[in-house]
């Protein structure tokens, strides 16, 4: 070989080298990035877990695991996969979530990436098993997911593909449902002029975005569909039109990250889509690489198309049930699909005590509506899962939300629950009576002092006491 194509070869070398190594920092980047998601779930869960779950929370850990045991016998352990087996105590509770809180963090660091992010789907998983009412959200099973995948990540085509993989089935899961339920607020466009004060917990830019006229409204009802249902599938293409797919992408999550608060979902759904700039590379892969990318591959697929089936009522095929019933309990692979029917009115319910029965003084929550005076939050990443749930509980009756009596009871005992809440109008010892409320809430409109407008519908909850 000439001297000149010698130096050409080496320069060739090179380049492929630093080629490899940006690609590797970028997915190294993205596990950082994950990291950091897992530390926000794991801390933002842990510090109201002992209300939510805990021996004396809304819905005790241990009296759940010991009634699906009772249940379902030794099926148990898979349908409910938790290290919380071994000890449903609030010691290891609190000890799950500060141990992952804590691998989170080297993740971050970039220590042992692999081991520690093992160790986070793991007790991530325990906690999501346990959790209930209080961790079944889309972006907790997500997590899981996204998770799962990180085990093997790396910057080479199959596993690449199988995060935008993941992305599309989100992002096109998202729209899809929302064509597919029939809504007629999705169907005529008028969605977003309801999504932003009838959503659980808006933003103060909520409040304004709501103000602008019905053909505004329209028009980004539409662009939603055109990100939701044709933006997923640019994430195939070539290299510049995946990037198109993957700026309408980011910038529909951020406007829905500034309107309202969804925990970590949009930033953890933005992070996914750094996946359409990572270019795959093409090079000499070992047999237990290739071996693991094809069964990764042959798994989420198989899964992935029974959900795909599920989604447009076709019928599974033989076994298909079977097969979904089985990975279900471990999240990691997932039906997703927020707001695909859209609340038109808002009910919140408003929580009341009193020692006389007459005279009652309300409960403040820390973020849902409440005072009308009172702006809207801005708390993500964090979530208020109460807060939430107070959200779902309002669009039905108590008896539909069965934890909902349990928090009650909870109040009349002065347990951990009372710090879930902003303010305590019994701070000197529990009330002997509470009730609860349901209002009709609706923002005002430009001019008006309140941020909210209220109307009382009745009672949600009747007056009870411990006796």
């Amino acid at each position: 070989m000439s001297g000149g194509a010698q130096a050409w070869f080496e320069r060739a070398q090179i380049g492929l080298r630093n080629v490899h190594i940006r690609a590797y920092v970028r997915v190294g980047t993205f596990l950082r990035a994950l990291g950091l998601i897992y530390f926000i779930a794991f801390t933002s869960f842990g510090v109201q877990a002992p209300g939510l779950i805990g021996s004396r929370g809304i819905l005790p850990l241990r009296d759940y695991l010991n009634a699906v045991r009772t249940a379902v016998g030794g099926a148990a352990y898979w349908n409910v996969p938790s290290v919380l087996w071994l000890n449903a105590g609030d010691d290891a509770l609190a000890a799950v979530w500060i141990m992952g809180a804590a691998c989170a963090l080297a993740v971050v660091f970039g220590i042992c990436q692999r081991p520690f992010l093992a160790v986070c789907l793991a007790l991530w998983l325990s906690l999501c098993a346990v959790g209930q009412d209080f961790l079944s959200f889309q972006w907790d099973i997500l997590l899981s997911e996204a998770g799962f995948l990180a085990l093997f990540a790396d910057d080479s085509p199959a596993r690449v593909w199988l995060y935008r993989w993941l992305l599309f089935r989100l992002v096109f899961f998202s729209g899809a449902v929302k064509l597919l339920s029939g809504d007629p607020s999705w169907r005529n466009l008028t969605a977003l002029h309801y999504q932003y004060w009838t959503q659980p917990l808006p933003t103060p830019l909520a409040w304004y975005m709501e103000q602008l006229p019905m053909s505004f409204q329209k028009v980004s009802t539409a662009l939603v569909f055109v990100a939701e249902l044709g933006a997923p599938f640019l994430f195939f293409g070539p290299r510049r039109v995946r990037h198109v797919g993957a700026w309408i992408t980011i910038g529909l999550q951020t406007l829905i990250l500034a309107t309202g608060n969804y925990a970590f979902f949009n930033i953890l759904t933005i992070l996914l889509a750094g996946f359409l700039f990572i270019e795959p590379q093409r090079r000499p892969e070992g047999v237990r690489h290739r071996a693991v990318s094809a069964g990764l591959a042959g798994f989420l697929g198989v899964v992935s198309g029974l959900l795909f089936l599920g989604l447009f009522g076709a019928p599974l095929p033989p076994g298909g049930a079977a097969i979904l019933h089985a990975v279900e309990p471990l999240r990691i692979v997932n039906s997703y699909g927020l707001f695909a029917v859209m609340t038109t009115t808002r009910p919140e319910i408003v929580v009341e005590g009193s020692n006389d029965g007459v005279n009652w003084r309300a409960y403040e929550f820390k973020d849902k509506p409440g005072d009308v005076m009172r702006p809207p939050p801005v708390v993500e990443p964090h979530q208020p899962r109460l807060d939430w749930q107070m959200w779902f509980a309002a669009l039905g009756n108590y008896q539909q939300s069965p934890w909902f009596v349990n928090f009650m009871i909870r109040l009349l005992q002065e347990p951990s629950v009372l710090r879930l809440l902003a303010r305590n109008p019994f701070p000197k010892a529990p009330p002997k009576y509470v009730r609860a409320r349901t209002y009709l809430y609706q923002f005002t409109h430009s001019g008006e002092r309140a941020w909210w407008t209220r109307e009382e519908r009745g009672m949600y909850f009747p007056p009870v006491s411990l006796k």
